[in-house]
């Protein structure tokens, strides 16, 4: 299997930044429920429960982002990292930098999709 590297719009992050945007997601995941829970133990309106979007979204965005092997705020700022934590590289180009933040901002995009869908489902219950 070759040795994942960097290819603009596609692939800007590896192994280890890969495992830890998995954490976020599974970390937000849990964020969501025990809000979730709360926010049914204490009776508040169900309307409160549209604060759920938060932990949702981050949740999407942990586990879109490790799924395409991109972060979105590596794309924001024009870096990329294959190495250990910490170790980002620059960008080489604009167009990439550009094919980047296209990316990027598709996936926060459909973070926030999922974490709405999620609100208004958990409004709903």
């Amino acid at each position: 299997m070759p040795k994942p590297h960097y290819i603009a719009g596609m692939c800007n992050i590896g192994r280890e930044e890969i495992i830890r945007r998995r954490n976020v997601g599974v970390v937000g995941v849990g964020l969501t429920f025990i809000l979730l829970a709360i926010l049914i133990m204490i009776g508040v309106s169900p309307w409160w429960r549209l604060f759920i979007f938060f932990p949702a979204a981050l949740a999407a965005a942990g586990f879109l982002q490790a799924r395409f092997h991109f972060c979105a705020g590596f794309a924001r700022t024009g870096i990329y990292n294959f190495g250990p934590i910490g170790e980002n590289r620059p960008v080489p180009d604009e167009t990439s930098k550009a094919k980047d933040r296209k990316k990027g901002n598709q996936i926060t995009l459909y973070s926030a999709l999922i974490g709405i869908i999620v609100a208004l489902i958990c409004v709903a219950l």
